[in-house]
């Protein structure tokens, strides 16, 4: 297997359950390896061929993402800003996302979306049972003071 098409399944592969950053660093680090290792003088298919089926290593990056709780270590880097500075860059700090970049995470907002609407009518109805026993009475008895009242002038 080429490193291009080792790549691109794992893109595949990791673009079903993460976000894509995550995707996009993972694909780059492997990239990276994959191009460490021919510089060392190995070939694309036996440097594959170690790493193994990139759908496995899909699968236990996933595993392990989720295991962290999708709380992800990011770093924004923005340049030093001294009058004297040398253009270096430093990391600004750590950055804790939750997303929703998979099915069932989605899944689980849409349901809990219609889980209140549903909780919403339900209460509406409820009142309006309540309520529409003594409301109804007193709406047709000010129908008929209402059309009496009105034959009068």
């Amino acid at each position: 297997m080429t490193k291009k098409e080792f790549l691109i399944r794992l893109k595949r592969a990791l673009g079903n359950d993460l976000s894509g950053a995550v995707v996009q660093e993972n694909v780059e680090y492997y990239s990276s390896y994959i191009d460490d290792e021919i510089g060392k003088g190995r070939s694309e298919a036996e440097v594959t061929a170690e790493l193994g089926d990139p759908w496995a290593i899909a699968k236990t990056i996933v595993d392990s993402v989720e295991n962290r709780g999708q709380a992800y270590e990011e770093y924004s880097y923005e340049p030093k800003r001294s009058s004297g500075g040398n253009g270096k860059e430093q990391a600004a700090g750590k950055v804790h996302v939750f997303g929703f970049d998979t099915w069932w995470k989605k899944l689980f907002l849409i349901l809990g979306i219609i889980g209140v609407i549903v909780i919403v009518v339900a209460v509406i109805g409820g009142i309006f049972s309540l309520v529409a026993p003594i409301i109804m009475p007193l709406l047709l008895i000010w129908l008929i003071l209402r059309i009496i009242g009105g034959r009068r002038r």
